[in-house]
């Protein structure tokens, strides 16, 4: 978490001069070029990228929490490299992609995983890559205006990241260091060994009365368990992370440069759990001539580090604290949970299994711009993007996983390759002085290929080989290979048109045809249009000028769309398969997917009303945007006639909704000495099915989402709780407990349908959802002199998460352990209206008790720095020096009982806010100096 000198005394006294007016002359990057800030017609956000950089983390994606309106971000996993979750303005696609499109330095790129499936656990997340300390800038496109430029990659937005490039003049080193602890941000209360001892002799006791109450262990067995295996503390630790960034810049009036070296190392508050990122950086811009102009922005990483085992919290949350992590017996590692065979010892899963990712990565772009005339240039772009993956797995035979096996073993190795070209033509004028004119042509064409190859064997001689001997495995794993391309050809136009500094137009106009779609359905036509005044340059405005310095209104509609599914959906495709003729085992291909030659992508239609305002010479700041999204034509995956020989087909139905407001606030404030600025985000967004197509009123996600005409995605769908049955109820509300024989202390279930009794099929209802009433940041900066101080909040209210993990841990059976809560279960001495009995067998029903408020108040950064006084550096000779201390995730206020409110485990928009054996978030307090040569 490298924080850069930039935020010297001098630079902030330089932004913070008088004539504000200057944030509208300011540049802001858009798609395809950049603009004046005070020209933007569109609902486009300039991310702080200081701001940024106060959040320790590999992935800079994640560290966009907070920082833009409209920008929702969910973990996947707390790994460290591990995957984010990004939302612009909700998720509108069910069997499509909801991820942003992100440019790097002109290059589209996607955070689409491309694995072998060699190894378990979550992925690393692909944009861990890039470095955040050789940023730029970030810019949030999110409304039609802004994105249609983009076409059908631009239906969930798009985020443009620049990198940094040189300067003319003198050479300038600067060096950035940082060294962090990360803990554990949150325990979840769980049994002890004697009160998980209690719960198993209760459970026995139930199943079978006659054999007494102390089936298990006798009391003065239990009395003398103690508090048992205390697992998390076995599985977590207190972990180092280190980030090293150096960057060289400078240049002459022809050529500038910026070179940078980056190492980042993250160990993972699990144990035998790390990332690592060694990268490097290029930039290079030449005027060779008055006409052409020429660039290369390369970037090459090597990234990687060993993941945790799927399952691994699952494990460690459920694993007896009876069970200890060495067989003091037998000798070597306990092997697994003693009452079932479902959980391996988590200790020696994370400790003994090998499970390592590696992959490099370049992305370069070059570029040669030649200005035929002062107001007409034409630029070409070549671009490529490769990246290698190498995942490696090996389970010995000493661990439960790889006993019965022998040893297990599996390699794959991945390859990405990607080509980009683009040509644009620009025009600009201006006629008599108020008439500016801008208009662009473009032709891109992308292709992008993806191969991968996994095998394996299992049965070893020895373990001392591991991976690196699969010939000496007696079993060999059926090997699997895959290749796929996928290419996009697009021509694209922009017009932007002010008068005055008062009126404004943007128009663009972008066809894609793409070789994902149908035949009959390969090109996609995606027009914008937006419009803005700014009636604080109208001569009435005059008499308050110089209390409203900006009133501009933007209005814009345009379409986009969505193509992000797997390659080669519209096609009828054949698999693999085997099969026994006469005793012989015979391979051969069949049908796995009818075709669809029209299948298209979705398309997104977006309103945008939109409201600038300025006071006191933009010291403070106001934008508020009403958005309507409307996705039709949406992917789905619809039943269809037995006789064709397959349950679904692919195709374009249904429409969703999203809805909203935003409101950023911006304060600017000097005192002499002092300075304060405070960021203020709001975002208000409402999502709903309004049609699905076909004759099925309804899709049901699994056994716990609902996807139904008027309710939003994320919708879940299960039993409705209705207290605990008491003695003497069993012949009157028995039949509510849905079980065949009911007793005193199971479960009541709510009989929706009417019929006097509970059954799963027929009383499941509505019992929450995944989308937000709102979510809110506010970002504090303050300084005095040379010392500072900032800090940001981040908030969301109304979310529900469906915790899994919970679920799992109120299944009193005395098999596996148990959350806390189970020492309120009921028992005759103790009458629960809310926990159920110990039950040896029970039979979980998806209830209400696992989906809870997700809602949260989260102390998300909180730095402490101090610039030394210029005077102080020049006498040492050096641009510019800072130290800081920094926490993050430093503090969460929920009523959430697992590890972390803002988790999902899954990608689409469906099945969002879903929390099962997520690894968790960790708290962070780091140090770290920035210094300037």
């Amino acid at each position: 978490m490298a924080q850069s000198v930039s935020d010297s005394t001098s630079k902030y006294r330089l932004e913070n001069m008088t004539g504000r007016v200057r944030q509208l002359d300011e540049v802001v990057i858009v798609g395809y070029g950049r603009q004046r800030k005070g020209d933007v017609s569109g609902a486009v956000t300039t991310v702080r990228t200081d701001d940024m950089r106060q959040v320790a983390d590999a992935s800079f994606n994640r560290q966009l929490e907070g920082l833009a309106a409209g920008l929702q971000v969910s973990t996947t996993s707390g790994e460290p490299g591990g995957g984010v979750s990004l939302r612009i303005r909700g998720g509108s696609s069910i069997e499509g992609g909801n991820e942003p499109l992100y440019v790097i330095d002109g290059f589209p790129v996607y955070s689409t995983v491309v694995s072998a499936s060699a190894v378990s656990g979550a992925p690393l997340n692909p944009l861990s890559m890039l470095a955040s300390g050789d940023i730029a800038s970030v810019t949030v496109l999110k409304d039609a205006a802004a994105t249609a430029i983009y076409g059908s990659r631009a239906a969930n937005g798009v985020i443009i990241i620049t990198t940094k490039s040189g300067q003319s003049g003198k050479p300038k080193i600067t060096y950035q260091a940082s060294v962090g602890v990360q803990t554990l941000a949150k325990r979840i209360d769980l049994l002890d060994a004697r009160q998980f001892a209690s719960l198993r002799n209760e459970a026995l006791y139930d199943a079978n009365p006659a054999l007494g109450t102390h089936q298990y262990l006798s009391a003065d067995e239990i009395a003398a368990l103690g508090g048992g295996t205390d697992w998390q503390r076995e599985a977590f630790r207190s972990a180092l992370t280190t980030d090293h960034h150096l960057s060289v810049s400078g240049g002459t009036r022809q050529t500038r440069y910026h070179v940078s070296g980056n190492y980042y190392l993250q160990e993972g508050i699990l144990r035998h759990t790390d990332f690592s990122r060694l990268a490097t950086r290029v930039n290079l811009q030449s005027q060779l001539n008055s006409r052409l102009a020429t660039g290369i922005n390369l970037s090459m990483a090597q990234t990687g580090g060993r993941l945790a085992p799927e399952g691994i919290i699952t494990s460690l949350l459920l694993m007896p604290p009876t069970a200890t992590v060495y067989d003091k017996v037998r000798g070597g590692y306990t092997l697994r949970n003693p009452f079932e065979n479902i959980f391996a010892n988590p200790i020696a899963s994370l400790l003994e299994q090998t499970n390592t990712s590696r992959s490099f990565k370049l992305l370069g772009t070059a570029f040669a711009e030649y200005t035929f005339l002062p107001q007409l240039k034409l630029k070409v772009m070549l671009g490529v993007d490769y990246q290698s993956g190498h995942e490696r797995r090996y389970i010995p035979s000493t661990i439960y996983e790889g006993k019965a096996a022998g040893g297990i073993a599996s390699v794959g190795t991945s390859e990405h390759r990607s080509w980009l070209n683009e040509n644009t033509l620009t025009y600009t004028a201006t006629v008599a002085r108020k008439h500016r004119l801008e208009a662009l042509l473009g032709l891109t064409q992308q292709e992008t290929k993806v191969e991968w190859v996994r095998t394996g064997a299992s049965n070893f001689v020895s373990d001392k080989l591991s991976y690196n001997n699969l010939e000496s495995g007696a079993v060999v794993t059926t090997p699997y290979s895959y290749a796929t391309r996928k290419a996009l050809i697009s021509t694209f136009a922009r017009l932007n048109y002010q008068f005055d500094h008062r009126y404004f137009l943007t128009a663009s106009l972008r066809a894609d045809g793409s070789s994902r779609f149908g035949a009959k359905n390969k090109w996609g036509w995606f027009p914008s249009v937006g419009v803005s005044w700014d009636v604080s340059r109208e001569s009435f405005f005059g008499p308050i000028s110089h209390i409203v310095s900006q009133f501009k209104l933007r209005t814009s509609y345009g379409l986009t769309g969505n193509q992000e599914i797997g390659n080669e959906q519209s096609l009828a495709t054949l698999s693999a398969v085997a099969y026994q003729f006469g005793g012989i085992h015979v391979k051969g291909f069949a049908p796995d997917r009818v075709g669809n030659s029209r299948l298209g992508w979705e398309s997104t239609s977006q309103f945008d009303l939109g409201l600038d305002i300025g006071l006191w010479n933009n010291r403070f700041s106001l934008s508020l945007d009403y958005y309507h999204k409307r996705t039709r034509d949406l992917l789905l995956n619809v039943e269809i006639p037995w006789t064709s020989g397959f349950q679904t087909s692919l195709q374009n139905y249904g429409t969703v909704v999203n809805r909203g407001f935003e409101l950023a606030l911006q304060s600017h404030n000097e005192w002499g000495k002092m300075r304060w600025d405070a960021d203020f985000n709001f975002s208000l967004n409402r999502n709903k099915v309004v049609q699905l197509g076909g004759n099925a009123p309804r899709y049901i996600s699994g056994l716990y989402y609902i996807l139904q005409v008027g309710q939003p995605l994320g919708t879940f769908y299960g039993a409705a709780t209705d207290g605990i049955l008491q003695p003497g109820e069993e012949q009157g509300r028995g039949a509510l407990t849905g079980n065949a024989n009911p007793k005193a202390g199971d479960r009541l279930y709510r009989d929706v349908n009417g019929d006097g009794k509970f059954t799963v099929s027929a009383d499941r209802t509505i019992i929450g959802s995944v989308q937000p009433d709102f979510i809110c940041s506010l970002s504090n900066r303050l300084a005095y002199g040379s010392f500072d101080v900032s800090f940001m909040l981040t908030a969301s209210v109304g979310n529900d998460v469906l915790n899994l993990n919970r679920q799992a841990l109120e299944v009193f059976s005395g098999q596996q352990n148990a959350a806390a809560s189970a020492a309120e279960r009921w028992t005759i001495s103790h009458p629960s209206l809310t926990m159920p009995r110990a039950k040896l067998d029970p039979a979980p029903v998806f209830s209400d008790r696992s989906v809870e408020d997700g809602s949260y108040l989260r102390l998300r950064t909180v730095t402490l720095g101090y610039t030394l006084p210029a005077g102080f550096a020049r006498k040492l000779h050096i641009g510019g020096l800072r130290w800081y201390v920094s926490a993050t995730n430093l503090l969460t206020l929920t009523g959430y009982s697992g590890y972390d409110p803002a988790v999902t485990t899954a990608a689409n928009a469906v099945d969002q806010g879903t929390d099962q054996g997520v690894y968790p978030s960790s708290r962070t307090c780091s140090i770290g100096f920035s210094v300037q040569f």
